[in-house]
């Protein structure tokens, strides 16, 4: 079980006096806030999930840990109910944590549970999570599988359409997708060779892009299957999102913040526009806001910086400590935002107007 550390010399910016930060054991493998914007969550390489409330995130002596795993946790998301969370680990279990520190197994397998994901509107919830080359589907408890899909390969990534009625999942010579209300029935096939990683979709449904083991994007129009290949990034692209518009996908994988158009017809015959970066470090991740044009950034040298799209002009959040941010999050009202980097220091920081 990780145990929370003190910190004693803090990073300096915005989470100075916006925020605070702690450290635990292991690197930090996922950062996510719940449903309702209460709480934020990060997963550590421990097995453990550690949970603070935005009304404490000046306060980190009372973030608490909790060992839900046996090994490291590879996955968290925020659940179909507004204020817990679910998390996968290579001990093959699919779990929920709830406000109380209750852990539930909702499932338990051979193989590590490498993706989970979910999906909630006023008529449905769905609870995906992925291990090998199986995508079990679950209703809103995420106690019952109700469909099981099967790919050609191990899953590289999964993500719900902004409706909830598809699935795209990327493996190895392209990505599936899938009703998710059909009992049966073979997915549409989105075809290019390689081997194809993390997913992103579009806002509106109308595209589907993935991350590429070479260092390259690969995106799919959907309304007529149109190829689109990005390309040009000097490492592989660990970390992509969408705007809350669609107009741009912003994405690491270079020393400045990659934003790819996808207004028109789309990225193919347009350069890039880039945003700023941190004095030549790689970008790892990036997270945009839910309701501003605004992008978070992490970088290899545990910086963080939100940038305005429109003005460029930056805001340091925290100016670099911890190792490389492997974490990175606002909540779904916009007014917090999270990080973590691979020596396991957790930040936070709140955004909310005072």
């Amino acid at each position: 079980m990780s145990t929370l550390r003190e910190n004693t010399t803090a990073p300096h910016g915005l989470i100075d006096s916006r925020g605070g930060v702690r450290v635990v054991e292991g690197e930090i493998t996922a950062c996510v806030a719940t449903r309702d914007s209460s709480r934020l969550g990060f997963s550590t390489a421990e097995g453990d999930i550690i949970v603070l409330h935005r009304e404490d995130i000046r306060n980190p002596a009372s973030w608490t840990s909790h060992a839900v795993h046996d090994g490291p946790a590879l996955s968290l998301c925020a659940d179909t109910l507004p204020d817990c969370f679910l998390s996968g680990g290579d001990d093959g279990r699919l779990c929920r944590l709830d406000p109380t520190g209750e852990i539930e197994e909702l499932g338990k397998g051979r193989r590590w549970v490498e993706h989970v994901a979910t999906y909630v509107d006023p008529k449905v919830a769905l609870v995906a999570s992925a291990s090998g080359k199986m995508v079990e589907l679950r209703d809103a408890t995420g106690r019952t599988v109700t469909r099981t899909l099967e790919h050609p390969s191990t899953v590289g990534g999964m993500v719900f359409d902004p409706r909830g009625k598809r699935i795209a999942v990327s493996h190895y010579n392209g990505v599936s997708l899938w009703f998710t209300q059909s009992k049966d029935g073979s997915p549409r096939q989105l075809e290019w060779k390689g081997s194809h990683l993390g997913i992103a979709m579009h806002p509106q449904g109308e595209a589907v892009v993935t991350a590429m083991q070479d260092n390259d994007l690969h995106g799919w129009r959907l309304s007529d299957g149109h190829n689109m290949r990005m390309s040009g990034y000097p490492t592989k692209v660990r970390s992509m999102a969408f705007t809350r518009d669609g107009k741009w996908l912003v994405t690491g994988g270079a020393d400045v913040v990659v934003m790819w158009s996808f207004t028109g017809t789309g990225p193919m015959g347009k350069p890039p526009v880039e945003l700023p970066g941190s004095g030549g470090a790689l970008c790892t991740r990036v997270a945009c806001h839910p309701t501003q044009d605004v992008v978070a950034a992490g970088f290899a040298d545990g910086s963080v910086l939100m940038i305005d799209i429109e003005t460029r002009r930056v805001l340091p959040v925290s100016l670099g400590q911890g190792g490389s941010i492997t974490a990175l999050a606002y909540s779904p009202d916009g007014c917090t935002l999270g990080f973590g980097t691979e020596e396991g220091l957790i930040g936070a920081v709140t955004l909310a107007s005072e």
